[in-house]
């Protein structure tokens, strides 16, 4: 596949990712069977209901039945940061039934995290196409008198207080390491299995701040949960008068998180070529187009060879953080 064929403008917001760097030549691959698909499809994902992972595998099982006339099914298989669920897939046959949705975290700060992992995800899974998450969401209960993250930090150094994060080594994690560490806060990082749980503690008192996606925010918004600021590079078009963590001074906490469809690495490559063109139809939905628009997804182009190079500098960028705050997850 040429990278013009899945090139995407600006306002566009899915990838379809052939091969990157972590994986520029397929391996060897078994034979297609004669007619697929002939069952259903099962996406694993390494998330609980109620988060953009899940909600992004349940659009993209909904264009899956409908383009292959087969049901495709979501399998949530939450814990250890992802471990789980992408350690089924990668020991799934490799046969196209079995697929996984994860996020750039556990990509990236599992290898880093964690001293032995019981898959090679270089080695064992394919990437198949790419989705931005769009800005997250930095919120607060409604007992914190903050109405800005600079407003937040310093009531955090006075005031021991809790972030929560949908995993261990999850950017809301490093946010907390990095904040003590340079702002001189209190911040206890507590791990969820995924974001619909944290976002309900924050809306109950039990934490004082946290960080996702808008989709998951928004189910306690009108709940006392109040944003204060958002990570991405540029403003969330559900929320646009909160600022950037950028805008409001803080230059070192830009996060453009992504999620990301893998199969086994042995699948054969016709069937990796049909999941890459299904992810290329779901642009034409206008329903689909219409829910991402509801989630505050921002259409944002890139290429293969980009989507490579950002899980590799990504991987990098995370080993040296963690290891320079002699981070762990064990």
């Amino acid at each position: 596949m040429h990278s013009r064929d899945v090139f995407f403008p600006r306002r566009r917001f899915l990838v379809v990712s052939a091969a990157t760097a972590a994986s520029v030549a397929l391996p060897a691959v078994a034979a297609t069977p004669a007619r697929w698909p002939s069952k259903p499809i099962r996406i694993v994902v390494a998330f609980p209901p109620g988060g953009l992972t899940d909600a992004y595998a349940r659009l993209y099982a909904e264009q899956l039945t409908a383009k292959f006339g087969v049901a495709a099914v979501v399998d949530n298989k939450p814990g250890a940061g992802g471990i789980i669920a992408i350690d089924a897939v990668a020991k799934a046959p490799a046969d196209g039934y079995t697929l996984l949705m994860t996020t750039s975290g556990t990509v990236w700060q599992n290898r880093v995290l964690y001293s032995k992992l019981p898959y090679n995800l270089d080695k064992d899974l394919v990437p198949i196409a790419h989705f931005p998450s769009g800005p997250l969401v930095v919120a607060v209960g409604e007992k914190v008198p903050a109405r800005t993250m600079r407003e937040f930090i310093d009531y955090a150094k006075v005031t021991p207080s809790s972030m929560g994060t949908y995993a261990p080594g999850s950017y809301p994690h490093m946010v907390a390491d990095q904040l003590n560490r340079s702002e001189g806060t209190k911040l206890q990082a507590v791990h969820y299995r995924g974001e619909a749980p944290m976002w309900v503690d924050v809306a109950s008192g039990q934490l004082q701040i946290a960080i996702g996606s808008y989709q998951a925010f928004a189910t306690v918004a009108t709940r006392g949960v109040r944003p204060i600021g958002v990570t991405g590079s540029y403003r969330s078009p559900k929320l646009p008068d909160v600022p950037t963590l950028v805008e409001q001074g803080l230059k070192g906490f830009v996060y453009d998180e992504w999620f990301g469809f893998y199969v086994p690495a042995k699948t054969p490559v016709e069937i990796q070529k049909k999941l890459q063109a299904a992810a290329v139809a779901a642009l034409g939905d206008p329903v689909l187009l219409a829910r991402l628009k509801e989630m505050g997804v921002e259409a944002v182009g890139n290429t293969p060879d980009a989507f490579g190079k950002m899980i590799v500098q990504g991987l990098e960028r995370n080993r040296r953080i963690v290891q320079s705050r002699h981070i762990t997850a064990e």
